[in-house]
Parts: structure tokens; C-alpha cells; sequence
């Protein structure tokens, strides 16, 4: 099992950055893959961006250049960010960061990004 803490949402106007945390109960090494999905009022949940065991990322169109999905550098490699710059009002909603294993999939409960025109 794995248990996620996200932390860094908030309201920001348009333009401007904010820095997501999720941190994970076990090392990233034991996982398959961690990513950020967001959810929008009255949208389905989507991939935002993603990250292998590998090193390999994976981005949304609407973020490409505008996000950036790194892992920690400490020894506990057990923390995602999610770097959001250049925010838009549609990138406003609930992010969840996601843990995936090869049979099994987690969520955290999601932070709020709010952003105002």
C-alpha cells in the first residue's frame, strides 16, 4: 500500500507559479511510475504529467512547457513536485498525485489550484 500527501495548492493569479508536493509513504524506487492528474467542476480526471521509475516523463499537451514533474534528490526518493509556471484560469482545479504498481493504483485526497484572471 501506498499512502500520498499533496501539499502547494492554492490561489494564484494568471501568469503566475506554484509548486506541488506529494510525498509518498515508500520510495519512488518501489514504484512503478507517480504522476499528477487533475480534475476540473464538471470534467472527467486527467493526466497531467507522469514520471517512470525510469526517468521517463509524460506531459499533457495543455502543459507541455508550462509544467515540469520532477522527484526528490534526498535519500528518501519518496517525494513528487509539480512546477507549474505561466498558470492559466483553466488550469483551475483539484490535483491528485497518483502512485501507480504494476497491478495497483493509489491517490492522495487532492489539493486545490485555483487561478484568477
Amino acid at each position: 500500500q501506498v499512502r500520498l500527501v499533496e501539499s502547494g495548492g492554492g490561489l494564484v493569479q494568471a501568469g503566475g507559479s506554484l509548486r506541488l508536493s506529494c510525498a509518498a509513504s515508500r520510495s519512488f524506487l518501489t514504484l512503478t511510475a507517480m504522476g499528477w492528474y487533475r480534475q476540473a467542476p464538471g470534467k472527467q480526471r486527467e493526466l497531467v504529467a507522469a514520471i517512470t521509475r525510469g526517468g521517463t516523463t509524460n506531459y499533457a499537451d495543455s502543459v507541455k512547457d508550462r509544467f515540469t514533474i520532477s522527484l526528490s534528490r534526498d535519500n528518501a526518493e519518496n517525494t513528487v513536485y509539480l512546477q507549474m509556471n505561466s498558470l492559466k484560469p483553466e488550469d483551475t482545479a483539484v490535483y491528485y498525485c497518483n502512485a501507480r504498481l504494476i497491478d495497483s493504483n493509489y491517490w492522495g485526497k487532492g489539493t486545490l489550484v485555483t487561478v484568477s484572471s
